[in-house]
């Protein structure tokens, strides 16, 4: 079995990257967007950049290891796949800490899902099966939700963006409703039912295999009262214009 952990370089590789991504927004991508807009399109561009790329490249690396399992050791491309998400989510707290602070939900969210990649990546060295799993279940979604993002950043001063928002935002959220509140739970179950019952023996300490699930639980839990906000904001947004051209 291949167990060699790829050189910390990669991690320096892939965050240059992301940083590269994130300036060129910045500057030249966006440069025509107001200034409160563009620290956003530029979170938007580099998730774009990993949201996707990072559900093909996790799902390949699963489907490669024949002996993938909750405890089953880090493969080489698995470790790779750890780096390439560290890298974005270390880009995206930076962006995050400077230009919004007080966000507090997102920088938690953001240091609580480091933790889960680092520590897989850099202490245990097993267990990416369960996290790579969890970054498809989190990131499928990931490209309806940027655009989502621009469009809801631009549809006050923009008809095609206030028309993409009205359009995406149903389909968006029945299937971010599907995964965050069925798929994600079903397999955060099946992960800590494994745990709990000592089949990784020492391989996965519980402390580790404990905050995961936590972690993962939180995430869950907050993106449901994220998504039905959203449904309520909806209807009641539908029921008012309905209304208007009733009158």
């Amino acid at each position: 079995m291949e167990t060699l952990i790829p050189p910390l370089p990669d991690l320096l590789v892939f965050f240059s990257f992301y940083l590269t991504i994130y300036l060129l927004a910045h500057f030249l991508i966006f440069n025509n967007w107001s200034s409160n807009l563009r620290p956003e399109a530029a979170s938007c561009l580099i998730s774009y950049f990993h949201g996707s790329p990072a559900v093909f490249l996790a799902g390949k690396a699963l489907l490669s290891d024949q002996n993938r399992g909750f405890a089953s050791t880090n493969t080489t491309f698995q470790t790779l796949v750890l780096d390439y998400s560290i890298a974005y989510f270390l880009m995206d707290l930076i962006h995050y800490l400077l230009f919004y602070p007080s966000d507090i939900l997102f920088i938690a969210h953001h240091l609580a899902t480091l933790f889960v990649f680092m520590t897989c990546r850099f202490v245990v060295f097993h267990g990416a099966y369960a996290v790579l799993v969890l970054l498809i279940i989190a990131e499928v979604t990931s490209f309806c939700q940027n655009t989502w993002t621009l469009a809801c950043a631009r549809r006050k001063d923009s008809e095609f963006a206030d028309k993409v928002f009205d359009v995406l935002s149903p389909p968006f959220y029945a299937l971010y409703s599907v995964v965050r509140g069925f798929v994600g739970p079903w397999f955060l179950y099946q992960m800590g039912a494994f745990y709990y019952s000592g089949k990784a023996g020492d391989l996965i300490p519980t402390w580790v295999w404990g905050s995961w699930v936590s972690v993962v639980f939180m995430a869950i839990l907050v993106s449901i009262v994220w998504i039905f906000n959203l449904w309520v904001a909806l209807y009641k947004e539908r029921t008012r214009k309905f209304e208007t051209k009733v009158r």
